[in-house]
């Protein structure tokens, strides 16, 4: 009798032990088949990706996400295979994750910004820019930070979680730009005559642009001078230029012309004498 039970209880361990082994097993080939379809499938989105013209930036993260994605639920599957509780592992997982996420609220939240930013494409490598308050030349973009050139040399990495938090003037994106030149003439000179020597301007300078039409007016009658407004649309690559070399050729076409740009005067009156109502002075 004893010799039975030692047997059945030999082939009860022996059964359990190929269960268990055959549970392991089952479980490496879960991950090493797993695994590589993963990298298959992550590698086939990445170039659908590319396909789609999305940036390289954007279609390697999103292709190590879902590769990171697909492993975990792997791991998960083969180690509910091997006989360890699903619901305990996922619980784990996700107060891991939580707790993740909460120490790298202000980096996850850069990377956020960084994917809408490649994606939405608010302003490219090249493009002078206002982005986080700052001033500057965009010389590169990755998923945490842009790098901005100074227009004095210096280089500012803004966060993109403060880049996307704040307004985005792109400069660059519609090819032209206008500026506005402000003056005053003399009252008594002559304004049909002022805007005529400026409209003359407009058409000698081929950066000015036709269309839209650029323009001068009148727009207030100042203390000392009749104020005029410029107004004009030119290439962004013309910008700066074009409205310095304007500013000066108004100034000498309207001096040769006769008509004055006056500046601010006072009149000071120096009255001798005692005042009204005061003591005479003793000498």
């Amino acid at each position: 009798m004893q010799d039975f039970l030692d047997r059945m209880l030999g082939t009860a361990l022996s059964a359990s032990v190929i269960h268990v082994a055959l549970n392991l097993l089952f479980a490496l080939l879960i991950l090493l088949v797993g695994s590589w379809v993963a990298a298959r499938m992550a590698n086939f989105s990445r170039r659908a990706l590319q396909r789609a013209s999305v940036d390289d930036t954007l279609s390697g993260f999103l292709r190590n996400v879902i590769y990171g994605v697909l492993v975990a639920m792997l791991i998960v599957m083969a180690l509910t295979r091997a006989g360890v509780p699903s619901a305990p592992l996922v619980a784990a997982l996700g107060a891991g994750g939580l707790a993740i996420g909460l120490a790298l609220q202000g980096s996850l939240s850069n990377l956020a910004w960084g994917v809408l930013l490649v994606i939405f494409r608010p302003f490219r490598a090249g493009d002078f820019v206002t982005a986080g308050g700052i001033d500057g030349t965009v010389q590169s973009i990755n998923l945490m930070h842009t790098l901005l050139l100074l227009p004095d040399g210096r280089e500012a990495v803004v966060p993109n979680g403060k880049v996307g938090g704040d307004a985005i003037i792109n400069y660059n994106r519609r090819g032209t730009r206008r500026f506005e030149l402000k003056l005053g003439i003399g009252y008594k000179d002559d304004i049909g005559a002022a805007m005529a020597e400026i409209r003359r301007l407009f058409d000698a300078d081929a950066r000015i642009l036709k269309d839209p039409q650029p323009g001068v007016w009148t727009v207030g009658l100042g203390e000392s001078s009749v104020d005029l407004v410029i107004r004009a649309w030119t290439d962004t690559g013309d910008f700066w230029a074009t409205q310095t070399d304007l500013l000066r050729a108004i100034k000498e076409h309207l001096d040769a012309a006769g008509i004055s740009i006056p500046f601010p005067q006072r009149e000071l009156t120096i009255i001798r004498g005692d005042l009204p109502g005061s003591s005479p002075r003793q000498v």
